[in-house]
């Protein structure tokens, strides 16, 4: 079954420090299913890469092997957002618009939802959004 990936959960898979049940179950999925992001999840990992560049957690060599592996990964960008459903939930339940616009994603394709961020996954939950947890 498809499933959201936001980039909290692409953090794990490339972060040499960073380790979770939920984003390992994840990645046990891209194996089988299809992987969807909206477009702002490639820019997101990348400001992700410098960020941690800068506070000498990575280095440029390791940004560029963790971006290509991810690269590399059958994630679908998605374009096609509901601008209203996206303002709506991020009114609604108090998200960013970046949050909000993996969670219209999860409800438009009607498919679950991968993150570690907690308010986007209680603002799932209270949408009736599935959510990939751990086992």
């Amino acid at each position: 079954m498809p499933f959201v990936i936001d980039a909290s959960i692409a953090a794990c898979w490339v972060l040499p420090d960073e380790r979770d049940p939920v984003a390992e179950r994840a990645f046990a999925r891209v194996v089988n299913d299809s992987v969807v992001a909206p477009a702002l999840w490639w820019f997101e990992l990348r400001n992700l890469m410098i960020v941690n560049e800068r506070r000498g957690r990575l280095d440029v060599v390791m940004s560029t092997k963790a971006l290509d592996l991810i690269d590399r990964l059958p994630v679908v960008i998605d374009n096609e957002a509901d601008g209203d459903l996206l303002m709506t939930l991020a009114r609604r339940r108090r998200l960013t618009v970046y949050d909000a616009a993996y969670l219209e994603l999860a409800l438009r394709k009607e498919i679950p939802l991968a993150t570690l961020d907690r308010a986007l996954a209680e603002a799932a939950r209270a949408e009736g959004a599935a959510l990939i947890e751990s086992a």
